[in-house]
């Protein structure tokens, strides 16, 4: 059984992922400590997952490979399937392509 805590009464030593990255952690494989309940109106809490500070590991440091390969996806996120050039820009997933390919007759003003 995970422990449940309110809003902003969570005890000291617990961290979510976004602040265990801010300190240099990452949860390492440990199993969820607590869990976060935000209350809102008419509407299920919302929920985050605490991890404990003291069992998280340093963040893997960037090698050159794994740079590259970060550079080689983000490249491919960024080329139209359909006409082959850097949009500069992510492509969106609901379109599949660039703007232009997906809008030709949309001329700008």
């Amino acid at each position: 059984m995970v422990s449940t805590y309110r809003w902003h009464l969570a005890p000291e030593g617990l961290a979510t992922r976004r602040q265990l990255r801010a300190l240099g952690l990452r949860p390492g494989g440990q199993d969820v400590a607590a869990e976060l309940h935000r209350p809102r109106r008419r509407r299920p809490p919302l929920v985050a997952y605490l991890y404990r500070i003291d069992r998280a590991k340093p963040v893997r440091p960037m090698t050159p490979c794994r740079a590259a390969a970060l550079a080689a996806a983000m490249t491919a996120r960024r080329t139209c399937p359909t006409c082959r050039t850097d949009a500069e820009y992510c492509i969106p997933r609901s379109l599949g392509m660039c703007v232009t390919c997906a809008y030709p007759t949309a001329l700008p003003s």
